[in-house]
């Protein structure tokens, strides 16, 4: 992952700087060894917030930061995560940044989901229903909305739980990104205030008077190549046979390499895509486990059939995908997860900064991924978010 001097760097100069003046979303963000960071973070963005989020380095003390943060920010609500890389002004890492939302345009109220193995549908449904209901009678001005999910990226939990949000989430948009751990792929945490969560969910309804159009966009198009799993273990997401061969040595034979050379860069330069109801959707790879077994971002299945995919320019397709976004007027704000493999792909190609350019000039901020939610699904080598206009009054 990319390091180096901020000061010695434009982009990563301009990210240490907070919003833009004018804008709707309060960004900040502070050095991750900074022991006075939650209380820096929440003199920048400044009192009344509806809500506050956290995007936490894993290189920081996350508890200790959280526990700042919920007394830094009083009776603001703090939500926070662990992350795989920051995005603020770009790619930057070390960082935390926060995103505050003004009560005077947004209102919301989160659900917890306290653990992923016991999930009770009928009350979690429930409970989606009734936050909705209540964000509409107490702010029945604020006629958009949408919904936040930070999940747990460690627990190979997130298709069950999207299959139960799904049915809740009515005509709301969602979307969300995995909580991660760097690039050691090891724990990741959660947190509400002070309160620091494992194999949980946080999900925010928020409503506001601003428009807003939630996105996932990827830069894959669907080759040839296709395989058939033939041996898997789908509650792990392990794919231990392919073609009736090892998982690991077929693919790698599919790319003409040795499986010994396999890694995070390849799996990023060589996705695998699923057609599920007319639309490909990406299968990434997280890594290989006992040489022969490869172990899956999201849900996979005996009979499921692979293709290979090729990946477009990471930082044209970007900027363009960026720019549509403008169709509806001129975008305030985009909060976004990325896929930790988008930023690992850039890397390989020589791109971080090209992409953090486009990242930077459509004032991108959010975190890198290990699983991204959109919709009542579970996606990977996606980019997620929410892009937030100024209401037309005030444009």
């Amino acid at each position: 992952m990319d390091g180096g001097d901020p000061a010695a760097d434009p982009v990563r100069a301009a990210a240490d700087r907070t919003g833009r003046a004018g804008a709707i979303l309060r960004r900040a963000q502070a050095p991750a060894a900074d022991p006075g960071a939650a209380a820096r973070l929440a003199s920048d963005l400044g009192p009344d917030l509806a809500l506050a989020l956290l995007f936490v380095s894993p290189t920081a003390d996350f508890a200790a930061t959280m526990a700042a943060a919920a007394r830094a920010f009083g009776a603001t609500p703090v939500l926070g995560c662990t992350t795989a890389g920051e995005i603020a002004g770009g790619y930057v890492e070390d960082r935390i940044i926060a995103v505050g939302f003004p009560a005077g345009d947004f209102a919301a109220e989160t659900i917890a989901v306290p653990d992923l193995d016991r999930i009770e549908p009928a009350a979690l449904i429930d409970a989606m229903i009734r936050a909705r209901q209540r964000l509409g009678a107490s702010h029945p001005g604020f006629v958009h909305e949408f919904a936040y999910l930070m999940v747990d990226g460690s627990t190979l939990r997130e298709d069950a739980l999207m299959a139960v949000v799904g049915h809740g989430l009515g005509p709301v948009p969602l979307f969300g990104g995995s909580a991660g751990d760097g690039t050691r792929f090891g724990q990741s945490y959660l947190a509400q205030g002070a309160r620091v969560r494992t194999n949980a969910a946080l999900l925010t309804f928020l409503r506001t008077r601003c428009p807003i159009r939630v996105f996932s966009f990827d830069h894959l198009d669907a080759g040839a190549g296709q395989m058939v799993v033939t041996g898997a273990d789908p509650a792990q997401r392990r794919v231990c046979e392919i073609n009736a061969a090892p998982a690991a040595v077929e693919y790698a034979r599919l790319l003409g390499k040795p499986a010994g050379q396999l890694d995070p860069f390849t799996f990023a330069a060589h996705p695998l895509v699923v057609r599920v109801g007319g639309r490909y959707h990406v299968r990434s790879i997280q890594r290989v486990e006992n040489g022969t077994d490869l172990v899956f971002f999201s849900a996979i299945d005996e009979g499921v059939v692979l293709t290979l995919a090729t990946p477009r320019d990471i930082a044209r397709s970007l900027e363009s995908n960026l720019a549509r976004l403008a169709d509806a007027g001129p975008v305030d704000s985009i909060l976004a997860c990325d896929c930790i493999l988008r930023r690992m792909e850039a890397q390989q190609k020589q791109q971080t900064r090209e992409v953090s350019q486009v990242l930077a000039r459509h004032n991108v901020t959010g975190f890198s991924t290990y699983g991204e939610q959109f919709g009542a699904m579970h996606v990977n080598l996606t980019m997620t978010g929410v892009a937030i206009y100024a209401p037309e009054g005030d444009r």
